[in-house]
C-alpha cells in the first residue's frame, strides 16, 4: 500500500510515522508513507494557499489552484492512481469497517484540511470522499489523517506479528473487546478470573464474548443496532 498525505503541517507526521508499527511496516517495505507540503504548489511567490470566503463570514479557507496542483502532481508519482480522501468534520464517520474497506486499495492520498474549510469545488471535483475521524473540530487535518493511517497500517498484511490481532480486536464484530489479563495470577488480593486458567479454549473464548457484549452493552449500545 502506498498512502501520500497533502497538508500544510507535514512536521506534525513525521516523527510519529517513524516510530513503532507504523515506522517498521515502512522499513520492512510493507507500506509506503509520503508527506507533501501543500504551500510547495501555490502560484506565487508568497506561497498563499488561502483566501477570504465569498459571501463574507470568519476565517479563511484553502484555494482549489494549489490543492489541484498538489494532487494532480502527486497523483502522477506513482502509476497507480490514489483514491483521495479529504479529512474533514464533515465527511462520513470512520470506523474500523470503512478501514477494511480502504485497505483494499492499494494508494490513497489523504488531503488535510485547515482553517475553514476548502473551496467546495475541491469536493466536487477532485475528492472521491469525505473522512471524519469524530464529532469535533480539530486545528488541522493532519492529526486525523495519522489516526486513519495508524487504523490502516495495521490492517496491511505482515505488519503485526500476529495476524489474528487484527481480526479480534475492538469494533471488528461490532463489539468492544472485553478484559486481559496476563502474569502474576494474584496483584493486591485482585485474582485473575477463573474461566481464563481453565485451559479450556471455548469455554474462555465464549467467557470473553459475554464480557465484550456486556462492555458493549453498557458503554456504546448504538454498536449493537
Amino acid at each position: 500500500m502506498r498512502i501520500d498525505v497533502i497538508t500544510l503541517f507535514p512536521e506534525v507526521l513525521r516523527q510519529p510515522l517513524a516510530e513503532s508499527i507504523l515506522g517498521r511496516a515502512q522499513r520492512a517495505n510493507l507500506v509506503e508513507i509520503h508527506l507533501h507540503q501543500l504551500r510547495d504548489y501555490a502560484d506565487n511567490k508568497h506561497r498563499t494557499v488561502d483566501d477570504r470566503p465569498y459571501g463574507g463570514g470568519a476565517g479563511m479557507v484553502l484555494k482549489c489552484e494549489p490543492i489541484f496542483a498538489a494532487v494532480e502532481a502527486v497523483q502522477s508519482m506513482d502509476p497507480t492512481p490514489g483514491r483521495v480522501i479529504m479529512m474533514s468534520p464533515g465527511g462520513r464517520p470512520f470506523r474500523q469497517s470503512i478501514a477494511a474497506e480502504l485497505n483494499h486499495h492499494t494508494r490513497l492520498i489523504l488531503l488535510c484540511g485547515h482553517y475553514e474549510g476548502v473551496d467546495q469545488r475541491v469536493l466536487d471535483h477532485l475528492v472521491d470522499e469525505e473522512l471524519s475521524i469524530g464529532d469535533y473540530v480539530l486545528s488541522n487535518g493532519a492529526v486525523a489523517a495519522l489516526v486513519v493511517i495508524d487504523v490502516l497500517v495495521r490492517l496491511v498484511p505482515g505488519v503485526l506479528g500476529n495476524e489474528e490481532s487484527a481480526i479480534k480486536e475492538s469494533f471488528t464484530d461490532n463489539l468492544l473487546e472485553g478484559p486481559q489479563y496476563t502474569r502474576p495470577p494474584t496483584f493486591r488480593d485482585w485474582e485473575v478470573p477463573s474461566q481464563l486458567l481453565t485451559g479450556n479454549h471455548a469455554e474462555i473464548e465464549k467467557w470473553r464474548r459475554q464480557c465484550a457484549l456486556k462492555k458493549t452493552t453498557l458503554i456504546r449500545p448504538d454498536l449493537l443496532h
